[in-house]
């Protein structure tokens, strides 16, 4: 068996057999395959594609790269979510401490924000003191004492997704169904959720751009899942615009407290809503959504949900009169409002453009080495199919990066499109699949 000849038979379009891609991964990841024939056979997959057993052999290939975690030991029936990543997406700081609060287990490993996109950990860190570095005993005792923890992933789970996405990151084939499935569930189980509901994203601010490919990643995720025998459920959501108003790591944890308040973007709360009633039933708590949404939202109203983040951030060495009095978060200095030019309804917002235009304000990553500056963002003042009139604040933003200012001023102006209303109100939960 040879790199050489799997890479000529996928080039083909003929099916990989178990033994291969696990010789694949398992010298890749030791090193041995080089990178540039590694990138010749991904550029392959991305062309050919991978059928439901290989991706499943693959995902099964990169969780027995590294360790896995035992939670086990964590009383009653785990859940977790998994976003594949947009702009402005602060469900996690909401949904955990809402299903945490009816007494269900919620232990998440996430991950960091890298361009566009935003990561939870990052916008944990804006809480002075926060600590992400959990032990899986410290995982584990602080979801059985509190019922919630969010915690980094250890250096040493799914090690071939690491170097896999590093290599797809710069050869062009992040955005193939089988290389996002592996990646996604060789993490998710390999950190042992029970039961997951996973978000998957479309529009221009995600990886899927058009529903058809987003049902294509969905149907194979759940078929993976099967084949894993994992409870798996799939709400396909829009990305056309950032979720919330809050693009940036201290805005969007301030926008999190709101919405555990009540006061939340109506967007981001009816999402978790319906998220949270999934995982709600799959932890066998309740057996309908709509008994679900009612005891998430009595959560809300009675101020338990917002109690549970103080205990999460509590219990993590935060401090938590960031959360009792948001205004003590420190935001950039320089702080500048954008103008509507025009007067109509907002039709679209280019939600790539703005998650862009935030990363360059300081608030996410060009390379994994790039120094975030927590108080940088965006808070949008209007959404699509808002009406807006010539003078109207469209956004606010916040930078420390002064040279960025007119690029910022030009680019959220432009990522507006505004014009006649439009024919049909904007939807942004499209479909469920199980």
């Amino acid at each position: 068996m040879n790199i050489y000849d799997i890479i000529e038979k996928k080039k083909h379009g003929l099916t990989l057999k178990d033994e291969e891609i696990k010789y694949v991964v398992k010298d890749f990841t030791n090193d041995i395959i080089p990178d540039y024939q590694m990138a010749a056979l991904l550029m392959a997959i991305y062309f050919n594609g991978l059928d439901v057993s290989e991706t499943y052999t693959l995902t099964e290939a990169m969780i027995e790269s590294g360790d896995k975690i035992d939670l086990s030991k964590i009383d009653g029936k785990k859940v977790d979510k998994h976003s594949t990543g947009g702009v402005g997406d602060t469900t996690t700081l909401v949904l955990g401490p809402m299903v945490a609060s009816l007494g269900v287990p919620f232990a998440k490993m996430s991950g960091r924000g890298l361009g566009h996109t935003g990561g939870t950990l990052d916008k944990l860190e804006s809480i002075p003191g926060m600590h992400i570095d959990l032990s899986t005993e410290e995982l584990i005792n602080n979801t059985n004492e509190i019922k919630i923890a969010i915690a980094g992933q250890t250096s040493n789970i799914t090690p071939a997704d690491k170097k896999l996405y590093a290599l797809r990151d710069t050869t062009a084939t992040v955005d193939n169904i089988s290389l996002i499935t592996s990646s996604i569930l060789s993490k998710k189980f390999a950190m042992g959720a029970d039961s997951l509901v996973l978000d998957v994203k479309v529009g221009s601010g995600a990886f899927m751009k058009d529903i058809e490919s987003a049902e294509e990643l969905s149907k194979m995720m759940i078929d993976v899942s099967k084949k894993f025998n994992r409870h798996t459920k799939i709400l396909i959501t829009s990305m056309e615009e950032p979720l919330g108003y809050a693009i940036g790591n201290a805005l969007e944890v301030i926008e999190a407290i709101e919405t555990l308040k009540g006061n939340g973007p109506k967007d981001l709360y009816e999402l978790c809503l319906k998220l949270g009633s999934k995982l709600l039933i799959m932890n066998g708590k309740c057996l309908s959504e709509d008994e679900a949404v009612i005891l998430l939202e009595q959560n809300i109203k009675n101020g338990l949900a917002l109690e549970k983040f103080i205990e999460l951030v509590e219990k993590q060495g935060g401090d938590s009169s960031y959360i009792k009095n948001p205004s003590n978060f420190i935001l950039s200095e320089t702080k500048i409002e954008v103008i509507s030019d025009y007067t109509g309804y907002v039709k679209s917002i280019d939600a790539l453009l703005i998650g862009e235009v935030a990363r360059d304000l300081g608030a996410g990553r060009l390379t994994k080495d790039t120094v975030l500056d927590l108080g940088a963002g965006i808070v949008l003042n209007k959404k699509i199919d808002d009406k807006v009139k010539k003078g109207d604040l469209l956004a606010t933003f916040y930078t420390n990066k002064d040279d960025e200012v007119s690029a910022a001023i030009k680019n959220i102006k432009s990522a507006y499109q505004i014009g006649e209303k439009n024919k049909d109100p904007y939807k942004f939960i499209y479909k469920e699949i199980e």
